[in-house]
């Protein structure tokens, strides 16, 4: 990890080393409780007590196995580790020689835990600017794990990564290219085999391995970008070849959880997903052998078994066989399927075949400060005809407090707690329990909103003109409603008069570039004959009096009748999120899903589009009939199938929001009695095993489009919430998700007149739909409703353009 800055992340590069150095050495069980305690002390960040510890692991390998000992080489790493880690390397060098000396010896010249030594060595003298002693250190623990480990090791990966880090602390741009290129490219092919391990949930928990090395990728990037600087190098090629390598920087875990959809999504045919399980198994016997290869060439020569190794590593290159054949004939039995569960990235030749002429895709990739190099944020555009490369000099940090400064003007809950302190910060201004009350704007800074405009698009304001955009976001832009940025100076207080992005522009937002060719694929009109079905006002008892009131109002709010009424306006206010769930055997507290407020108001917004589409009201599930249960019978008896449109209206739980469920969902009218088939929370696993074939799946619940956070505070928040991707690969085409928790008569006004928009005119986009909503409430609407906290929650994910 030398390469993420040899001078910074050098704590948890140090433990990772320790642990991967001496885990191939024989210990007693003594030896061993003491190297944990002092892997648990380290990770406390208590590194004088690890070190004592340390001292007494070492006395004690040393008392047992003697002094020449691979197992005394191992403590004398891990103490030389912890020395290093608080910056006393003068203490920590002579241990590392005496270790690497004491390997060499006993474990033969080119053994793996002879290249740790020297890696962990030569990182010792980078840190401290002997990049002249580190280099050949390097290199020589590269050439070793290539031989050892094969030339795509994880640890080989390691070692081309900290020589590019080395070059780029001196500036070597081209030295330093090509060996991330090599690390990265070594990364590609791990993750195109499918050994790299991703998460089982849907929320994302479990990283690819491609995602925890994403730093290769964006370090390439930043150095190329330089070196086309200094050598003038042709700017199409580059844009073309970067363009690629930042989808696999930013990309990979979206990409993990988008695969969990599409295995999914395979069990619908028996031979398609005897395959995949196969494909499955395949995948992690490979895992296994591979990791049985590693502790096989660890071993010292005389205990090695050359003709168990070699009948090892022919049974991984017939699984490589397998697996390619099997990806071949999922390739042509189910496109879908292989786009999804290997969502390698577009080129621009791809991403141009499948955009319309009035489209642009603008893929983001924001990076940090990196040792020679700032944070800046690199913004790739691709129209059908033409494609450009820029740079902001906004970054990783800038980019999260500006956007946590924007949300601060659009969030009321951002204000909340600790988060009145951070917002005033940001801001410099205050806005308290009173102000919310008293339903006082928010302070949105309008001027503040522009600069980021122009440090983001100003540079291809040409190439984006009157176009729908795709938006790829990354890291803290995942959190931003673009909608919101304002192309031109503002002249004044007034809303109605700002020059909004969306006055000029539909915004679609992409959960990664490959999802492109997917939708594209697949967004034909669906086939489904009943324009809608919705489901909303879940009986829930809430909390306090107020609730009550809402609870009674729900009660009797549990069908549409035959004439508009008139709305409960007076009860209500923002739809919020829930308290953190948790779960039981797989099945959710009952107690505290009723604890959620009651959305009389739902029923009112379910009604209203149902009208508008000139759908049957009897459609619409409310109030007792919006059950779990309900939702799963219709999926199978194959009538959920039947309807173009599928509204949910309720309250929307995220992964970052539960504390012992992994997975995000919805609620809904819980039973007496919670089982697994019904528990009143429709997880996104559950979600993703539904059958629709849906144009569009509106979720008006609070913040369904990302991870939560106050203020936008979401760190490795993905552009999408795995609530999303579970109802995109259910087979909705398009989703309609929020930001931020939504105000309800907003929400009503907005959904009623887009899905209106579309109803009216078929050649109208979802996004395009979405613009007008937008801009008749800003225009048109109540004049406090011109704040974008009113208008601008909503954003529409997957294919926003007219289907053909």
């Amino acid at each position: 990890m030398a390469g993420q800055g040899l001078r910074r992340g050098l704590a948890t590069f140090l433990l990772v080393l320790a642990l991967a150095a001496s885990g191939a050495t024989a210990q007693t069980d003594d030896l061993a409780a003491l190297n944990a305690q002092v892997e648990k002390l380290y990770g406390e960040g208590k590194y004088a007590e690890a070190t004592e510890i340390a001292k007494q692991s070492l006395a004690l390998a040393e008392k047992k196995f003697g002094t020449d000992h691979p197992s005394v080489g191992s403590s004398l790493n891990n103490l030389a580790l912890l020395y290093a880690s608080q910056g006393r390397y003068a203490e920590a060098e002579p241990l590392y020689k005496r270790s690497l000396a004491l390997r060499e010896k006993a474990l033969g010249p080119d053994h793996p835990d002879v290249g740790s030594s020297l890696n962990n060595l030569a990182l010792l003298y980078a840190i401290q600017g002997g990049y002249g002693e580190a280099e050949p250190l390097y290199k020589r623990s590269l050439a070793l794990r290539e031989k050892a480990l094969g030339s795509d090791h994880p640890d080989v990966g390691s070692s081309l990564n900290n020589l590019a880090g080395l070059y780029l602390v001196q500036r070597g741009w081209a030295r330093a290219a090509d060996f991330w290129g090599r690390s990265a490219a070594l990364t590609v092919r791990r993750a195109q085999r499918g050994t790299a391990s991703s998460g089982a949930q849907l929320s994302g928990k479990g990283k690819s391995e491609a995602d925890q090395l994403g730093y290769r990728f964006y370090g390439l990037v930043k150095v190329v970008y330089r070196l086309a600087s200094e050598q003038r190098i042709n700017a199409a090629t580059l844009t073309a070849e970067t363009f690629t390598t930042a989808q696999w920087a930013q990309g990979s875990e979206a990409a993990a959880s988008l695969a969990q959809m599409a295995v999914r999504g395979a069990t619908g045919s028996p031979s398609l997903a005897t395959i995949v399980r196969e494909r499955q198994d395949l995948v992690g016997e490979w895992q296994r052998r591979d990791g049985a290869r590693t502790a096989a060439v660890s071993q010292p020569t005389a205990k090695r078994d050359g003709r168990a190794e070699a009948a090892n590593a022919g049974r991984l290159t017939a699984i490589d066989a397998r697996i390619a054949a099997i990806d071949a004939r999922l390739k042509v039995e189910f496109p879908d399927y292989a786009a999804l569960a290997n969502p390698e990235p577009l080129t621009v030749e791809q991403v141009q075949a499948d955009l319309r002429t009035d489209e642009a895709l603008v893929l983001f990739l924001d990076t940090p400060k990196w040792d020679q190099v700032p944070e800046e944020t690199f913004v790739w555009v691709v129209t059908k005809s033409d494609a450009r490369w820029v740079r902001s000099e906004l970054g990783t940090p800038a980019l999260t407090r500006e956007v946590a400064e924007l949300r601060c003007g659009l969030d009321a809950t951002a204000w909340e707690g600790a988060g009145a302190a951070k917002c005033g910060g940001l801001t410099g201004k205050t806005y308290t329990a009173a102000d919310r009350a008293a339903n006082k704007p928010l302070p949105f800074d309008a001027s503040r909103t522009h600069a980021l405009y122009k440090s983001l698009f100003g540079e291809v304001e040409d190439l984006i003109k009157g176009k729908h955009l795709l938006l790829v976001p990354s890291g803290p832009l995942t959190q931003l409603p673009f909608q919101v940025l304002v192309t031109k100076p503002p002249t004044g207080a007034d809303h109605r008069t700002t020059a909004w992005l969306a006055r000029d522009h539909a915004l679609t937002v992409l959960p990664a570039v490959s999802s492109l060719k997917a939708l594209r694929r697949v967004a034909k009109p669906s086939a489904a004959l009943l324009p809608m079905i919705g489901f909303g006002n879940p009986l829930l008892d809430g909390q306090g009096k107020r609730d009550a009131v809402l609870a009674q109002a729900a009660r009797a709010n549990q069908s549409c009748p035959e004439t508009a009424r008139e709305r409960i306006a007076s009860l209500i206010g923002l739809r919020g999120g829930v308290a953190p769930i948790t779960t039981r055997g797989g099945v959710a507290d009952l107690a505290q899903i009723k604890a959620a407020s009651p959305l009389p108001e739902t029923a009112d917004e379910l009604c209203a589009v149902a009208r508008d589409l000139k759908a049957d009201v009897r459609e619409i599930r409310l109030g007792a009939k919006a059950t779990e249960r309900e939702i799963k019978a219709l999926s199978a008896s194959g009538k959920l199938l039947q309807y173009r449109i599928v509204h949910f209206a309720t309250h929307g739980a995220l992964a970052g929001q539960l504390s012992s469920v992994n997975e995000p969902g919805l609620i809904l009218t819980p039973p007496a009695t919670a089982t697994e088939e019904d528990d009143g929370y429709l997880t996104a696993s559950e979600i993703a095993g539904l059958k629709l074939d849906a144009d569009w799946v509106i979720l008006s619940a609070c913040n369904t489009a990302g991870a939560s956070g106050a203020a936008g505070d979401a760190k490795g928040a993905e552009a999408l919430s795995g609530l999303a991707r579970a109802f995109f690969y259910a087979g909705a085409r398009a989703l309609l998700v929020s930001h931020w928790e939504v105000n309800s008569n907003a929400t009503v006004k907005l959904i009623t007149s887009a899905v209106g928009a579309q109803a009216r005119d078929k050649t109208v986009g979802r996004a395009e739909a979405l613009r007008r909503a937008m801009l008749a409430m800003i225009n048109n609407g109540e004049p406090h409703e011109a704040h974008p906290s009113y208008w601008a929650p909503f954003v529409v994910v997957g294919e926003g353009a007219v289907a053909k």
